[in-house]
């Protein structure tokens, strides 16, 4: 089953919504951390601390987003008030393993230079899943009237990935090649994380 003909169904149910937004909540939170995580204390850029200060700010956003379904609910990241809990947790930092045994085989990549090129491919391959699945996201709030919306995650979000790109193209001259790679995998990740949704939203 395809995202989009799943949101419907998350979206008529309250208490389903609120555990979807506190789900996408807990992954922009894990990513934020995980570019944190990636910093170099000293080399450490304007991007990247932007970048993670909006995903931090994302996160935040969509928690807020979940009073819109109801009082009370999802007070924390605990597995009963996520969807596809397991998967859910799993999936980012998979990609992140997946990609850095990439590098490491591919490039030869070790230490701090392992962690950047990590951060870089991971970061791209997760925004250009955001690009696609944010808008889907908000196309199914604005057919159901939801009072929910993410169209400020969706601009920031586009302005990431060029971001991205940028920072990407100093990084290799053949940059896309390794971006495709981390694209692939990230798609298997994410086909298998809506097979989960799909098994709990029915």
């Amino acid at each position: 089953m395809e995202l989009n003909q799943i949101l419907p169904t998350i979206i008529a149910n309250n208490k389903l919504h609120a555990r979807w937004l506190n789900t996408l909540s807990l992954m922009e939170n894990t990513g934020a951390r995980k570019i944190s995580a990636s910093e170099d204390p000293v080399t450490v850029t304007y991007i990247i601390l932007k970048h993670a200060a909006e995903e931090h700010r994302h996160a935040f956003y969509l928690k807020k987003q979940i009073e819109k379904s109801g009082e009370g609910l999802c007070p924390t990241y605990a597995d009963e008030y996520l969807v596809a809990p397991a998967c859910s947790k799993y999936y980012l930092n998979m990609l992140d393993v997946e990609v850095s045994r990439y590098l490491k085989k591919e490039i030869g990549l070790s230490g701090r230079e392992l962690r950047f090129a990590a951060y870089l491919l991971v970061t791209y391959a997760i925004e250009v899943r955001a690009d696609e699945l944010y808008p889907v996201y908000q196309e199914a709030l604005d057919k159901a009237g939801s009072k929910v919306n993410v169209k400020s995650i969706i601009l920031e979000e586009e302005g990431h990935l060029e971001e991205m790109i940028n920072q990407l193209k100093n990084f290799s001259p053949v940059w896309q090649l390794h971006a495709d790679k981390a694209v692939e995998m990230e798609s298997r990740l994410f086909n298998q994380w809506v097979v989960e949704l799909s098994k709990e939203v029915s």
